[in-house]
């Protein structure tokens, strides 16, 4: 069985207000994690479980090799 060594990391996440609920979504995964709520603070709750359980699933390698060290959202009209 192949041990797996996962260091704290601190992620950047993503919400997003919608008239149904808000969306969550960390940056700096590999792979597909989202989580959605009523709330703002239950969009992130349920977005830091699923963070948890993908990196419990995927170890390290769950991380994407580039560190991000700032996050912007910018609009633009097209």
């Amino acid at each position: 069985m192949q041990e797996r060594y996962v260091s704290m990391k601190t992620l950047k996440i993503i919400v997003e207000k919608h008239p149904d609920g808000y969306v969550a979504y960390p940056l700096g995964l590999k792979g597909v994690v989202v989580a959605e709520g009523d709330t703002y603070e239950e969009a992130l709750a349920e977005v830091k479980s699923a963070i948890q359980f993908h990196i419990e699933t995927f170890g390290n390698d769950a991380f994407e090799n580039n560190d991000i060290m700032e996050t912007f959202v910018a609009e633009v009209a097209v």
